[in-house]
């Protein structure tokens, strides 16, 4: 009983402040940024960013960053179960939906940036001043399950990564998962750069490893080249389109549009006409060229079972664990497993990182409630643990892979519910004055957020017919 009028409290609350904050910041069709809640609040602003006298290279470096941190989406664990099914199932065929979601990810990211630096406001609190009360607790509650989704990902990832390495069993994995909380509140006391260096670190080691085993795959690079070319049978067949939307679920995150549009927030631009545009510049440069860089990550994961597993005849391998140890007899080497548990490990790390800044921002902008992240860490970590556990208990390990599938397929189907209210807000002239985006890219932005539609509920009739 106690719980429920602590939510009907939040609510309440929450309309109020919506309504006060409306009425002193004159949100009546336009968002001022006086007086608005800032994001992050701990590293808001925390970041200097080079003097007007320094050189365009020098300002870049000053928002490189936050780009990187979205780019771990390209490469988490989900990512790796629906790349390595699409791989083995389908050759080098999905390449095609690696360089669609890559390309809509990238302008998606674009005006989450022009959101944040032309109104100074996350995603998340500008639905919360934007849409009534019981709208934006639905968007909120919608946001956390794409988090938990996320966070099942990274759960199961680095569990099976610890296993494969250390040779700990998955159930006692997932449990240790749960301590990664105190490495990352350490991380964000110490300071954000040292977050963005840890996560670069992490890429790089990825990088390394998937490299080095496309170097052992040897792939037949004409067939690459023509697996990025669309073919129609993506739509036409139900199994390759499941796989398809776990693949755009997997890279257009829709946590991800929360995180960017707040941890841009923490360089320290001016507030001029002119300095915010120039911090829109560089920080979708930075943003582009990082999620450029991951676009090659991601299709490697794809290439490496198309080319390992697919060629050799093992269709539909979706478990991390029997791709892992296919790899040996595979490609006659005893280091391709190792890398792959390397990358597996760090991909899981610096994931975890990203999640538990976005279930901060999402928390904070959506219902105005801050609890010490620590136990917001844990809260949102038991989500995932429970199914985690579940699976390997009552299903056992092996059908772990479907799970962590479906949890990539989850995402995509919340994308919408993100994409939207973006879209609306960023061609809004009221709300976004001089910063508004141009027409043909929100024209751009209204075409992908169809397709993300149209696909979903061709996902759906296929599943409900099935």
């Amino acid at each position: 009983m106690n719980s429920i009028n602590s939510v009907i409290c939040v609510v309440i609350m929450t309309e109020a402040e919506n309504n006060e904050t409306s009425s002193s910041l004159g949100f009546s069709g336009h968002w001022s940024r006086e007086g608005c809640r800032v994001s992050m609040e701990e590293v808001f602003r925390s970041i200097t960013v080079s003097k007007e006298d320094a050189s365009r290279f020098r300002k870049f470096l000053t928002f490189a960053g936050p780009g990187y941190l979205v780019a771990v989406g390209y490469m988490d664990p989900g990512n790796w179960a629906t790349s390595i099914a699409g791989g083995s199932s389908f050759g080098y065929t999905l390449l095609s939906i690696v360089l669609l979601s890559s390309v809509m990810a990238i302008i998606l990211q674009s005006l989450c940036v022009r959101l944040a630096v032309g109104t100074g406001r996350d995603l998340a609190q500008a639905c919360r001043d934007a849409f009534p009360a019981w709208f934006s607790i639905l968007l909120w509650l919608l946001a956390e399950l794409a988090i938990i989704a996320t966070d099942l990902a990274e759960v199961i990832g680095t569990a099976i990564g610890l296993n494969l390495l250390f040779g700990l069993p998955l159930e006692i994995g997932v449990i240790v998962t749960a301590l990664d909380v105190f490495f990352v509140l350490f991380l964000q006391n110490i300071g954000f750069r040292w977050i963005e260096a840890f996560i670069l670190v992490l890429l790089g080691v990825i990088s390394f490893c998937f490299v080095m085993q496309l170097v052992l795959a040897k792939p037949d690079w004409s067939n690459v080249i023509l697996g990025f070319a669309p073919t129609v049978s993506i739509v036409s067949n139900p199994q390759m389109l499941y796989l398809a939307l776990g693949i755009i679920g997997a890279t257009v995150m829709p946590h991800n549009l929360y995180l960017h549009s707040g941890i841009v927030q923490t360089r320290a631009y001016g507030n001029s006409p002119e300095e915010r545009h120039e911090a829109i510049s560089f920080a979708t440069m930075d943003s582009s060229i990082a999620l450029c860089l991951a676009m090659l990550i991601n299709a490697s994961i794809l290439i490496l079972a198309a080319a390992t597993f697919n060629r050799s005849g093992n269709y539909g391998v979706e478990d991390l664990v029997i791709a892992q140890g296919l790899l040996t007899p595979l490609l006659g080497s005893w280091l391709a497993p190792i890398l792959f548990s390397v990358a597996l490990l760090a991909s899981g790390l610096s994931s975890t990182v990203t999640a538990t800044m976005a279930g901060q921002i999402v928390m904070e902008g959506f219902i105005n409630l801050k609890i010490t992240p620590w136990v917001r860490r844990i809260i949102t970590r038991g989500f995932a643990i429970l199914p985690a556990i579940g699976v390997i208990v009552l299903l056992g390990p092996e059908e772990i892979g479907k799970l962590l599938i479906l949890s990539q397929v989850v995402l995509s189907l919340q994308l919408p519910f993100a994409v939207v209210p973006l879209v609306m807000f960023t061609s809004d002239k009221k709300k976004m004055g001089e910063f508004i985006s141009p027409y043909w890219l929100t024209v751009i932005v209204y075409i992908i957020a169809g397709i993300v539609i149209i696909l979903n509920l061709k996902l759906l009739y296929d599943l409900i017919g099935f």
